[in-house]
């Protein structure tokens, strides 16, 4: 579910746990997830998620936000900065 879809982007150190990658984990309970967003309040959470992680830092604890914020833009090789030049030429 994760790992597929990086390996076939071409991103780097991300889609499985392992050390020296970017961990990035959400821990919920797949009997209360459920989503909240509609098209008129996207910014609605969704219930069910217990602790997010994101690089490796704890962002939501027990359903609570932790101010944390290290999140950041996640680039492949069609990005013209990635090394090569991207492979959208």
């Amino acid at each position: 579910m994760t790992s597929f879809p990086a390996t076939n982007l071409g991103i780097k150190g991300r889609g499985v746990l392992r050390d020296g990658y970017y961990a990035d984990v959400v821990v919920f309970d797949p009997a209360k997830i459920q989503d909240h967003a509609t098209f008129e309040k996207p910014q609605q959470l969704s219930t069910g998620v217990r602790d997010v992680f994101i690089n490796g830092t704890q962002v939501l604890k027990n359903g609570e936000h932790t101010g944390a914020k290290p999140g950041r833009f996640v680039r492949g090789p069609g990005w013209a900065g990635w090394p090569g030049g991207g492979a959208c030429k």
